[in-house]
C-alpha cells in the first residue's frame, strides 16, 4: 500500500508540472512581440489611454530593452533614415534623442515633435543666434558670400582659380529653431573676400571682390522675402599690376539696396529672382537683377548625398544689361534641414568677368568646383 500511494503522488506531481509549464519554452524558449512588450510595460509604467490590465510578460527583460522597443513603438519614422541604420528601432531612438537634446528639447515639444530634424523650435519666439538662415543663397550666384573653391579653364586665357573665403549667419530671428527649415522673421550678416589666382604665373593674386551685407528676411517652408543692404569693392593683385603695369586700374565699387524673392513649387525645386539699385556707385551704375533656379536635397542627405543643379543669370546696367550664364550640377550632401550644404560639381560660366575689376571682359569658363553654402 505504501509503494502504490508514493506511486500515486508521483503521477499526480508529473500531470500537475505538465499541465502547468509553458508548452514551447522547453524546446524554444519564451517568445514575445514588440506588441506584447509594449502592453506589457504599460502595467509597469502606469495606466494610459488604450492600456489593457496585463501582467508583465518576461521579468528577466532588462529596463533598457523594454524603454527602447516602447520608445520605437511610439515614435513614428519621419523622413529618411539617418545615415544606414536600415530599420534598426533602437539606433533611431537614440538618434532622435541625440537631436532633441542637441537643441534642448527632450521630448517636451508635444505630439508633432518626434522624429530626426524636428525639436522643439516650432513656436515663433526670440531667438539670439539660432541655427541656419531663412533666405538661402543663389547656388549657382557667382558673388554669393560662401565658401568656394572652382578650378577652371579660361577659353583663350588659360588656367584660374576663384576662391570665395566668406559665409553667412543670423544674428536674431523671430520664428522657429533646431534642426527644423527656419521661419520668421531674421536679420543677419554676410561677407566674402572673392579671389582669382592665376596658376600660370606662380598662383599670382589678379584680383579680389569684397563683399559684406546685412540680409533682412521673412520666410516660410514655402517661400521667402529679402531686404539687404551689401557694399561690394573690388582690387586688383599687386602682383598683377607689377607684371602688367600699363593695366588701367578702376575704382569699381558700390552700395546696393536688394529686394529679393524666392519660392519652392516643389519640395527640391526652387525659383528666385531680385533686383539690386545702387544708391552709390563708382565705375559701376546702379541697376542689377538676378534670377536662376536650383534643384538640390532640403532634408538630411546621410552620406550617399543626392544630385544637384543649378542655373543662374545676373544682368548689370554697366554693360548695357548683358552679364553672365553660370550652370551647375553635381553631388551635395546636408545634416539636417537647418545646416548648410557641402557640394562637389562641374560648373560652365559664359559671359561678362565676375572679377569686377575685368567687369567688361568677356570670358567663356569651365571647372571643377567645390562649395558650401549657407
Amino acid at each position: 500500500m505504501t509503494r502504490k500511494r508514493y506511486s500515486a503522488i508521483a503521477l499526480t506531481l508529473i500531470v500537475l508540472v505538465g499541465i502547468c509549464a509553458p508548452r514551447e519554452s522547453q524546446a524554444k524558449g519564451v517568445e514575445f512581440s514588440s506588441k506584447d512588450i509594449v502592453q506589457g510595460s504599460a502595467m509597469k509604467l502606469g495606466p494610459g489611454p488604450g492600456s489593457r490590465a496585463r501582467s508583465r510578460p518576461n521579468d528577466e527583460l532588462s529596463d533598457q530593452l523594454l524603454a527602447e522597443e516602447l520608445l520605437a513603438e511610439q515614435i513614428p519614422l519621419q523622413g529618411e533614415m539617418p545615415f544606414d541604420n536600415l530599420g534598426h528601432e533602437a539606433e533611431f531612438t537614440k538618434q532622435v534623442q541625440y537631436e532633441q537634446a542637441l537643441c534642448g528639447c527632450q521630448g517636451t515639444g508635444g505630439s508633432d515633435c518626434t522624429g530626426l530634424g524636428c525639436c522643439c523650435g516650432h513656436d515663433y519666439a526670440w531667438r539670439l543666434l539660432p541655427q541656419g538662415v531663412i533666405y538661402r543663397s543663389y547656388l549657382a550666384g557667382a558673388k554669393e558670400s560662401r565658401f568656394r573653391s572652382v578650378w577652371n579653364n579660361q577659353k583663350a586665357d588659360g588656367d584660374n582659380w576663384d576662391i570665395s573665403l566668406g559665409g553667412r549667419a543670423t544674428i536674431v530671428r523671430y520664428g522657429t529653431s533646431g534642426n527644423v527649415r527656419p521661419e520668421g522673421f531674421e536679420l543677419g550678416i554676410e561677407g566674402a573676400g572673392l579671389t582669382r589666382l592665376d596658376p600660370d604665373e606662380d598662383h599670382d593674386v589678379a584680383a579680389t571682390d569684397y563683399r559684406f551685407g546685412i540680409p533682412l528676411t521673412w520666410g516660410d517652408s514655402h517661400q521667402q522675402f529679402k531686404v539687404a543692404y551689401y557694399h561690394l569693392s573690388s582690387h586688383v593683385g599687386d602682383e598683377f599690376i607689377l607684371k602688367n603695369p600699363t593695366f588701367d586700374r578702376l575704382n569699381y565699387s558700390r552700395d546696393v539696396i536688394v529686394i529679393g524673392y524666392s519660392v519652392y513649387p516643389r519640395e527640391k525645386v526652387r525659383l528666385y529672382g531680385e533686383a539690386g539699385y545702387a544708391f552709390r556707385d563708382d565705375v559701376a551704375e546702379p541697376w542689377e537683377f538676378q534670377f536662376g533656379i536650383d534643384y538640390a536635397p532640403v532634408s538630411a542627405t546621410g552620406f550617399r548625398g543626392a544630385p544637384f543643379a543649378a542655373v543662374n543669370g545676373h544682368l548689370r546696367e554697366e554693360v548695357d544689361f548683358g552679364g553672365n550664364f553660370v550652370v551647375q550640377a553635381g553631388w551635395a550632401w546636408r545634416r539636417s534641414p537647418a545646416s548648410g550644404m557641402f557640394r562637389l560639381g562641374m560648373e560652365y560660366y559664359n559671359g561678362k568677368d565676375d572679377q569686377f575689376s575685368f567687369f567688361d571682359n568677356s570670358v567663356q569658363k569651365t571647372g571643377f568646383g567645390v562649395w558650401y553654402d549657407y
